[in-house]
């Protein structure tokens, strides 16, 4: 696989997983409070650049290279306050916040190569 592609395949992979677990941690694995809690709004800003990202827009990953870091940020604190299933949540949603910044910055500059 080209190393384009493969930036572009990693970055769609771990958009939709962060935006499952999002989904999942906050409706059904460890909500805030039982039945779930208005936080799993924070799903929609991740669903703003997934269009762009499925069509690899170069400006579309350059901005959601920012707004991941939020999610990162939010899995650090979490991490650090959460115990039991929420704190290995939070781990998760570091990790694949890291895979898709890595994979956003690496298909920027592959890009710009083309």
């Amino acid at each position: 696989m080209r190393p384009l592609a493969a930036a572009h395949y990693a970055a769609i992979v771990s958009l939709i997983l962060i935006i499952f677990l999002a989904l999942a941690w906050e409706l059904w694995l460890a909500p805030l409070r039982p039945g779930g809690s208005l936080l799993v709004l924070k799903v929609l800003p991740l669903l703003i650049p997934l269009t762009g990202i499925l069509r690899g827009r170069v400006y579309t990953y350059q901005w959601a290279s920012m707004l991941i870091l939020a999610y990162f940020a939010e899995g650090i604190v979490r991490a650090r306050t959460d115990g039991g299933t929420s704190g290995q949540l939070a781990l998760a949603e570091i990790a694949l916040s890291l895979v898709f910044f890595a994979a956003c910055i690496a298909f920027v500059r592959l890009g710009r190569r083309h």
